[in-house]
């Protein structure tokens, strides 16, 4: 993936523990690197959500570094985040949620077993 080199690539592994079983989805590798808002309800009121104050914060390190490297580098990604900077997000809301997102491909892209391919992969038609 661009932006996820050697470096950040062994860092990840090594912070995962190299054993992504141990994380249900995407989300709860997201929850645990800090890239996924919880809810800050009470009472009747619910929909309220904020950064969580507890997550590994070598990994969201890896995946912000991560995404700020994609941001200058990778045509998609810098698409992304200037979409997102143009909806009125700041640069590290806009940073964030690429990280997020990256977080996604790379979890799909292990669970498929697949390498990275900088065109969408090709569906077979029936």
């Amino acid at each position: 993936m661009p932006g996820l080199g050697p470096v950040l690539g062994a860092e990840f592994i090594a912070h995962t523990g190299g054993d992504l079983s141990i994380f249900d989805s995407a989300d709860r590798l997201a929850g645990v690197a800090g890239l996924a808002p919880v809810p800050k309800d009470s009472g009747r009121i619910s929909g309220n959500m904020r950064r969580p104050r507890r997550y590994c914060r070598r990994l969201l390190r890896v995946f912000c570094m991560s995404a700020m490297v994609a941001a200058r580098s990778c045509p998609v990604s810098r698409t992304f985040y200037e979409r997102k900077r143009a909806e009125g997000k700041g640069h590290k809301q806009a940073i964030i949620a690429l990280a997020r997102r990256r977080l996604n491909v790379l979890w799909a892209l292990i669970r498929d077993g697949r390498a990275f391919e900088l065109a969408a992969p090709q569906t077979p038609s029936h």
